[in-house]
Parts: C-alpha cells; sequence; structure tokens
C-alpha cells in the first residue's frame, strides 16, 4: 500500500532544477514528504550571475508554489542570498507557505547547539565565504573560512574521504570552534557527517539537512533519522 503524502515541498535552486549531488540526500527525504524540484535558471557559468535579481527570484518563487500547490518552499544556496539583499524580507513578505532559505536555516540550527564560532566549509571563491560570513557576523555568528577555492565555479566531485580530510585539515588550522558549518551541497559532507563528529568531536551542521529539519519542523512535522549526523538524529525543536 502506498504511503500517505503529507506535505508537498518546493526545493528550488538559482540554476538548474537538477543537479547531481541532489542525489546524496534523497536517502533523507520521508515517504509521506513530495519533493518537487525546481530551478529558476538564474546563472550559467558562475554564481555571481544570479546577484541583482531579488525582484525576479520572489516573483517566480511565488509562481512555483501556486502552480505547485506546495505547502511550503526551500530556497536553497547561500550565494542567492548574500547576492540579492533582502531576499530573505522580500520572500516572507511574499509567500504564504512556511518557507527557509540556507542561511535561515543554517543559522537556526547553530543557534539550537549554541555555536556562535564556526569553521565554515564550502566550494565557493574567497569574495563569497566572505559575504557569508558577514551575514553570519550580523546575526551573532563568527564564522572561520580558512579554505575557499581559487576561482568561483564547481570543483570537481570530491569523495566521502577528501572531505573528512578537508575537514580534518582545516580544523586543526581553525582552533577552538562550536561546530563545523558546511554551506554549499556541491562540497557534499552527507556520507561522512558521522565519522566527522565522531572522530573529530564536533557538531556539524550541513545545509541540505538543516534545510530539511527547519521547513518540515515548521510544518509541524518530524522525522528524526541516524546516518546524517547529528541535527537529524535529534531533530530538535526550533528555537524560539
Amino acid at each position: 500500500m502506498a504511503e500517505t503524502i503529507k506535505t508537498k515541498v518546493g526545493f528550488v535552486s538559482g540554476g538548474a532544477g537538477s543537479m547531481p549531488h541532489y542525489k546524496s540526500f534523497l536517502p533523507m527525504i520521508p515517504a509521506e514528504v513530495e519533493l518537487d524540484f525546481q530551478g529558476l535558471q538564474l546563472y550559467g557559468n558562475s554564481l555571481y550571475e544570479i546577484g541583482g535579481k531579488k525582484e525576479t527570484i520572489v516573483r517566480r518563487v511565488g509562481e512555483f508554489v501556486l502552480n505547485g500547490k506546495w505547502n511550503g518552499v526551500i530556497v536553497t544556496a547561500a550565494p542567492t542570498e548574500v547576492l540579492n539583499p533582502g531576499l530573505y524580507d522580500a520572500l516572507q513578505a511574499a509567500l504564504a507557505v512556511p518557507f527557509t532559505t540556507a542561511l535561515n536555516a543554517c543559522v537556526a540550527a547553530l543557534r539550537v547547539y549554541a555555536a556562535p564560532r564556526v569553521l565554515l566549509l564550502t566550494p565557493f571563491d574567497a569574495r563569497l565565504n566572505e559575504l557569508i560570513c558577514e551575514h553570519l557576523q550580523k546575526v551573532g555568528i563568527t564564522a572561520l573560512a580558512p579554505h575557499s577555492f581559487p576561482e568561483l565555479a564547481v570543483p570537481k566531485r570530491m569523495t566521502p574521504e577528501e572531505v573528512f580530510e578537508l575537514t580534518k585539515k582545516n580544523l586543526d588550522a581553525a582552533g577552538k570552534i562550536d561546530a563545523i558549518y558546511f554551506q554549499g551541497a556541491v562540497l557534499d559532507p552527507i556520507k561522512v557527517l558521522d565519522k566527522i563528529e565522531s572522530e573529530l568531536k564536533a557538531t556539524v551542521i550541513a545545509s541540505n539537512p538543516a534545510m530539511f529539519w527547519y521547513l518540515l519542523s515548521k510544518l509541524k512535522l518530524s522525522y528524526p533519522m541516524s546516518g546524517y549526523g547529528r541535527l537529524m538524529r535529534e531533530w530538535p525543536a526550533l528555537p524560539a
């Protein structure tokens, strides 16, 4: 007998609606949740192309919500938000359903675990990392970003072992931190979240799990699960 769908969630990317790294988090999606992938197609060769398109993003996300009959929506990618100042507030004013951005969900998760000082790991260049750090500083989180890629392009797919070694190297360089924050799912930590937390003794917040936790919690749904790090295993209540 087929599972009853409890909710339909939109997953909106600034670029293509489907990308190879999406496959890694699909196993964590509960059978009762229908996920609808949509792409805004607002950048091609460079993420910077999405800058200055706030009104277009808000309008098209609103159309997706209406046409798809979504119960909630995830607007992915920190670059989309930091390159369009005021995007979160504009979405909040325009949407009638629960939503989150990557930064909003991850900040909420970091607050749950009282983590005001974090190691930030991304697939981005130094300029974008700086913009993310500035955004986090405004909400009371100090982010250290010792690693960046030389150019803002999608890096080659790193194996889980390579992600673990990159994390270990940068954790050693960062010194005392309260959590590790992975932003940008191309640098995919999902298969090694448990290993990082157990072997490196650190809480890990990764953008895709955090967005699902946040939005489903907003929809009054809870799906604690093992294999994807502390946040998903404990499924804490949203911060006040």
